[in-house]
């Protein structure tokens, strides 16, 4: 796991070693055991990198790398199938210098170019130079696991880096995309859903996840595609419960065996949920036999309604891991904030990303460099509460009887669930029920009535914006899969794996994804919907599957996320000092009016972040 940066010019006096140094320096967290800089013949590339040394400790692994007197790459990632590629790639004639999987990426694109992405099992993002073909290929990994930003002007330059303070730090100039902050602070948007690429400042793009760059040298011109989707739609009604059982056990733990793969200390990430467990129960059995004991990281809140500490017990006694607790708190995310807000670069959602900086931290402490996590389950296994309406949207049309059957059982589970009750539709689903056209008009009607009524905007900015309002869809969709996919490829998962991503290497820590293997996701999205959500249950698949599980875990009916009390971390008098600092600075920048100054500060654990403090302390940090 690394940093990388770069520049790509036509202008050779504006490429030097120190410019990259400069890029490279101010990602130093990504890598504090080493950095490299390298520049091209023609001057034209210019390659910077910040290593973290997980697999090869050995300095002849140290990037920028070189392969066959031709390629040239810097690479941030984990290939996990790299020892099986190797394996291929030596027996047809590729011969190799370090036991890394970069220089195994580098042999396979020589085989294969761009067609080698489909091969790989990992979280990526690479730029690779390649002087006999005079071009530069830059790529990221399927779900968005590893970032990658750039800032091009046709004919002239690519920069490039794993954050966007890269860019800044190489001369680009930071300003804010207005247009995105205007749909934060009217809608709560972490992110343009019509449009990934776009971020909160102009200059600077997200290369989306799944897709690649091609940089033509000679004419410095970019031809960016997707190479990578999940065929959501193909359903394979004929496999047996058992048979699906089976398939899912093999992936998972061919999964878990290959992102155990280290030359550094391995851990793993414990919340006390399905998945996490899950993750910790299985390695614990994989380490049986050997002197190998698994650390566990998990932030608790004692007292707080939404600790999940007594799960956690339940995993700890079951296994033998060396457990580590934080207590995150509003002190602590007093002092941080600014260096957290720095790491993420963009606004995040609620004070549960502090929780998740801090087991990071406690991981660091301890000295394991490499944490296993079950993010990404929800996702493809219908994990969330929300799931629901479009499961039922599904039966209802296909199997009237099997729909009553299981509204009924959903309701009888979830009847007395006080963390997650039953859903019920919002306004905005119900608009989209009548027709899913009506919903940004009718939220640009909301919108002008609330300014009307409360005119808290700035005058000249919300009359510049004030259409520019993005579309999302709602929970209408007509089967479950159409809804997992927009959650896995569209608008959802690419937000947690960027908190995810800043907190672990803000801390020079690394994070691996078993549920995000591909081949598993594609498994999972053919199995029917009633193989995800079943009789209520959520993830049913996953809990008949693994019996490894504690029962309290395998089978407890509520879903908690990773949550602070984050309401009584913001009712601090030094925390609400912050929001009306924050409000004085939107002020001053002439996005507010001196009235927001009157507004009364609004603490809650979630809801409407318009309504909700914490949305004006996001906003600020990004200007």
């Amino acid at each position: 796991m690394c940093g990388i940066a770069g520049i790509i010019t036509k202008d050779s006096s504006e490429l030097t070693i120190n410019r990259l140094k400069k890029m490279t320096d101010i990602i130093a967290h990504r890598g504090p055991d080493g950095d490299g800089q390298w520049i091209s013949a023609d001057g034209q590339v210019g390659l910077g990198h910040r290593r973290l040394s997980i697999i090869d400790l050995s300095h002849e692994a140290d990037q920028p790398m070189h392969y066959l007197g031709r390629y040239s790459i810097v690479f941030n990632g984990e290939i996990y199938n790299y020892i099986e590629l190797k394996e291929t790639l030596i027996k047809q004639g590729y011969s190799f210098k370090t036991q890394s999987d970069t220089e195994v990426l580098m042999a396979l694109y020589d085989r294969d170019k761009e067609n080698c992405l489909q091969l790989l099992d990992g979280m990526f993002s690479f730029v690779l130079y390649d002087a006999q073909e005079n071009n530069v290929f830059c790529a990221r990994d399927r779900f968005g696991e590893k970032p990658f930003f750039y800032s091009y002007e046709k004919g002239k330059y690519f920069l490039f880096g794993s954050e966007m303070k890269c860019l800044w730090a190489g001369g680009i100039a930071k300003e804010v995309n207005n247009k995105m902050l205007y749909n934060y602070l009217s809608f709560g948007y972490i992110e343009n859903p019509e449009d990934l690429s776009e971020t909160f400042y102009t200059n600077c793009t997200r290369l989306e996840h799944s897709h690649y760059i091609k940089i033509s040298l000679d004419t410095l011109e970019i031809n960016i595609q997707k190479y990578y989707d999940i065929d959501w739609k193909n359903t394979d009604n004929s496999i047996s419960i058992e048979q699906a059982k089976s398939t899912f056990h093999e992936l998972f733990y061919t999964s878990i065996k290959r992102r155990l793969r280290s030359d550094v200390t391995v851990g793993s990430s414990l919340s006390g949920g399905l998945d996490s467990s899950l993750v910790v129960c299985i390695i614990d059995e994989l380490k049986k036999g050997t002197n190998q004991k698994q650390n566990t990281f998990s932030a608790v809140f004692p007292g707080f309604k939404k600790d999940e500490r007594k799960f956690m017990d339940y995993v700890i006694a079951k296994t033998n891991v060396e457990p580590h607790f934080v207590t995150p708190n509003d002190e602590g995310l007093i002092d941080d904030i600014e260096k957290l807000s720095w790491h993420q670069e963009e606004p995040f959602v609620s004070a549960s990303i502090y929780a998740q900086y801090c087991v990071m931290k406690t991981a660091k402490e301890n000295k394991v460099t490499v944490l296993l996590d079950g993010q990404g389950a929800d996702e493809i296994l219908a994990g969330y509460h929300a799931y629901y309406t479009p499961f039922f949207n599904e039966l209802k049309k296909s199997n009237n009887g099997e729909f009553t059957r299981q509204k009924e059982s959903y309701l009888k589970l979830h009847a007395n669930n006080s963390i997650n009750g039953i859903t019920k539709k919002t306004l905005g689903d119900r608009v989209r029920d009548i027709s899913p056209s009506l919903v940004k008009p009718v939220k640009t009607l909301k919108n002008a009535f609330q300014h009307i009524k409360n005119p808290v905007f700035n005058k000249d900015f919300y009359n510049q914006y004030k259409n520019d309002i993005f579309e999302t869809p709602g929970r209408n969709f007509s089967t479950l899969n159409e809804s997992l996919y927009n959650s896995t490829m569209k608008n959802g998962i690419q937000q947690l794996l960027r908190y995810a991503d800043r907190n672990s290497m803000a801390h020079s820590r690394e994070v691996r994804l078993p549920f995000l293997s591909h081949e598993l996701v594609e498994f999972l999205f053919s199995l029917p919907a009633t193989f995800k959500i079943n009789e209520g249950w959520t993830k049913w698949i996953m809990r008949e599957t693994f019996d490894i599980l504690p029962q309290e875990i395998g089978w407890r009916t509520d879903k908690i996320g990773y949550e602070p009390p984050q309401k009584s971390w913001m009712e601090s008098e030094i925390m609400k000092n912050k929001f009306i600092h924050s409000k004085e600075l939107l002020i001053k920048n002439n996005y507010f009016n001196k009235s927001i100054l009157d507004e009364k500060v609004n603490t809650q654990d979630t809801g409407d972040l318009r309504k909700n403090s914490w949305g004006y302390l996001m906003a600020a940090s990004v200007i």
